[in-house]
């Protein structure tokens, strides 16, 4: 499975790369705390696929890294995408790079 570092994701958001962000998370938690991503969680996955771009960079983002890796599989092993990528570590590295 391809990752991308939170610090890799905040170069590409400050040079304006074109990529798809979509966060896996429960609406309550996206609430409280997000990335900007577009709000998909990871159970409602299924009915949405087609909501996910096949013509660019795609990262995938949760908590911590572990239901944005099973979006990835599951997307990877279901729907033959190969641009997709796992948020390393989720908005908790993201969090704690912000506050350094």
């Amino acid at each position: 499975m391809k990752e991308i570092t939170v610090e890799e994701l905040k170069a590409m958001q400050e040079a304006g790369e074109e990529f798809q962000l979509i966060d896996v998370r429960e609406p309550h938690e996206y609430d409280e705390a997000n990335l900007g991503g577009e709000l998909i969680p990871l159970g409602q996955l299924p009915e949405h696929v087609d909501e996910v771009k096949k013509d660019r960079k795609v990262i995938m983002q949760c908590r911590s890294g572990s239901r944005s890796a099973n979006a990835v599989k599951y997307l990877e092993g279901n729907h033959d995408f190969d641009n997709l990528y796992n948020l390393k570590g989720g908005i908790l590295a993201y969090q704690a790079m912000e506050n350094q």
